[in-house]
């Protein structure tokens, strides 16, 4: 399979590009818009990017076509770097959790509203007891404010106290604001934890299975991710899927299948997935799709709970997949019904669908299973991340 990016003014042009290079026979896998950054906004105008792909048995055309369009794409990089770093090397950059520096500026619109508060509580203080306000009573205006913040990003109001208080029991006299605010990001942040990826065991195949409730994006998901360790890493991997519930899910998961090159097979019990263990000794990684289960059902979680134990613990990892979108009681529910069956770690998807992400945080705090990815789009394969836990914290503080 060849996979290739091309830019340019529009969707079609781009597609032509594509088309041009790769014949006929290509297929676009996403169509997306790269908008310059910074000064560069005034000035040029965004551009049409499209990632297509062809079996790599399909030959090219004629070199005088691919020449032209390699001097498109020539002139397309050279636009592309004068925008913005790409998403992966924005991904390799190295964070400073420690130095109040690491907050983006300082989390301003935070900082801006308890200076704003502050100077008008102070104001009032000083009319009503014509006097400065006691010792400490700042922090706690401070704590108090952020509080409030964290209350509006949907954060649950028991973790939001326990966060403070512990926050509160360390804090010196006379803290600055700087400080008191990096004090609090840091704590959100070693709160939500490392993420945790799938990794490549050069031992024995590891088995991938993504659970959840219907609607959450897991067969979306498990494309990205596959589609990573396939192209980036050339892993050889494979697909299974258990969701024989929906047809349109099992030609979705075939579709992803075909394009990345990679084998599928379809499970419709525990026995048949015992055997496809025994079948893909040869991959390093097998993803595996499954229906999504009513936790209301009790028999679905049954099966579901023997689709899962006829793997092997030492050979599996367990994703729940969650929408970033579902009301706070629904996820309780729905966590705590998946914890009967499994350990899990978490992939929250939906994220470019929600204004509030505080819910992130409360499912951690709630069942501390460790988070993992994140999706923010459709798009395959990009629209996918490493779950940030330091643009988590910043969310959380400045409510946006």
């Amino acid at each position: 399979m060849i996979i290739k990016k091309y830019q340019a003014r529009t969707e079609t042009e781009a597609i032509m590009l594509a088309n041009e290079e790769l014949g006929k026979d290509a297929i676009v896998m996403n169509i997306k818009t790269i908008s310059p950054k910074g000064i560069y906004k005034l000035f040029k105008k965004p551009l049409v990017e499209v990632t297509a792909a062809v079996d790599e048995n399909v030959s090219y055309r004629s070199d005088k076509l691919k020449a032209l369009s390699q001097i498109q794409a020539q002139r397309a990089r050279r636009d592309e770097t004068e925008q913005e770093e790409t998403y992966e090397r924005l991904q390799e950059q190295p964070h400073n959790l420690t130095a109040p520096s690491a907050i983006e500026q300082k989390l301003n619109s935070l900082q801006s509203l308890i200076e704003k508060q502050i100077t008008g509580k102070e104001k009032d203080d000083n009319k009503a007891m014509d006097g400065a306000e006691p010792e400490g009573n700042k922090n706690l205006s401070y704590l108090q404010l952020i509080y409030k913040q964290l209350i509006n990003s949907d954060v649950d109001e028991k973790y939001a106290n326990a966060l403070l208080s512990e926050i509160d029991f360390s804090l010196k006299k006379e803290l600055s604001m700087d400080n008191l605010l990096a004090s609090v990001y840091q704590k959100i942040v070693l709160k939500l934890g490392q993420p945790k990826l799938i990794t490549v065991d050069e031992r024995r195949p590891k088995f991938i299975i993504f659970i959840g409730p219907t609607g959450v994006g897991k067969t979306t998901t498990i494309a990205k991710i596959a589609s990573k360790f396939k192209i980036k890493d050339k892993c050889n991997i494979a697909f299974l899927t258990a969701d024989t519930y929906r047809i349109a899910a099992v030609e979705q998961l075939r579709t992803y299948a075909n394009i990345l090159g990679v084998p599928l097979s379809v499970v419709y019990s525990s026995e048949e997935m015992k055997q496809a263990a025994a079948d893909f000794t040869d991959f390093d990684l097998v993803f595996v799709d499954t229906a999504g289960r009513s936790h209301r059902n009790k028999e679905q979680r049954d099966d579901l709970e023997a689709l899962i134990n006829a793997i092997p613990e030492e050979d599996r990892e367990i994703y729940l997949v969650l929408s970033a979108t579902t009301k706070y009681l629904d996820l309780i529910k729905i966590t705590e019904v998946y914890k009967d069956i499994t350990d899990y770690s978490i992939i929250f998807t939906k994220l470019d669908e929600t204004s509030t992400i505080g819910n992130i945080f409360n499912i951690r705090m709630l069942t501390q299973a460790p988070l993992s990815y994140a999706t923010y789009g459709q798009n395959v394969p990009d629209d996918i991340s490493k779950i940030d836990t330091q643009s988590i914290a910043k969310q959380l503080l400045r409510g946006q």
